[in-house]
């Protein structure tokens, strides 16, 4: 548990650049999504397991539930945190089964997996460990940006 702080504006565009005006119709309103819907739809999509996830928005991002594992809490948090617009996740998740905590890299221009796995664990080959304990949030190895921040896994 803890605070963790981001680049505010790297990461994905989860919320519009405006808030859409609410115009009235014939039909029947449908309420656009808030903010915390969309940070908690994003964890869904991503399908990272979690009870009771609770998220508040406000100069920052506060997350709490429960997770399994730190790999999950910390994916929960890396979710949040690679929004465009969040600066900081404050994190009061809990873990049921606590193992050894990741370390967090911003990624910088240039960086690939490759360098960074060279880097952390002295061997470019073991760039997919890193690549493995950021899925779902990364599709492909090659699709980092800077700015990001990432897992990386202790070696085990």
């Amino acid at each position: 548990m803890g605070l963790f702080s981001f680049i505010k504006g790297a990461g994905k565009k989860l919320f519009g650049k405006k808030e859409a005006a609410a115009t009235p119709s014939a039909s029947a309103e449908v309420a656009a999504p808030t903010k915390t819907e969309l940070l908690k739809a994003e964890v869904d999509r991503l399908g990272i397991p979690v009870s009771n996830l609770n998220v508040e928005l406000s100069e920052m991002v506060t997350v709490s539930g429960e997770t399994e594992t730190n790999a999950d809490r910390e994916k929960i948090i890396l979710a949040m945190g690679n929004i465009d617009c969040v600066g900081c996740v404050e994190d009061n998740i809990a873990v049921r089964n606590p193992e050894p905590e990741a370390v967090f890299h911003v990624v910088e221009a240039g960086d690939t997996l490759s360098m960074i796995s060279k880097k952390v664990y002295g061997d470019p080959m073991k760039y997919n460990v890193i690549f493995e304990a950021n899925r779902p949030m990364l599709e492909h190895p090659d699709k980092i940006y800077p700015g990001q921040t990432l897992r990386i896994p202790p070696m085990a």
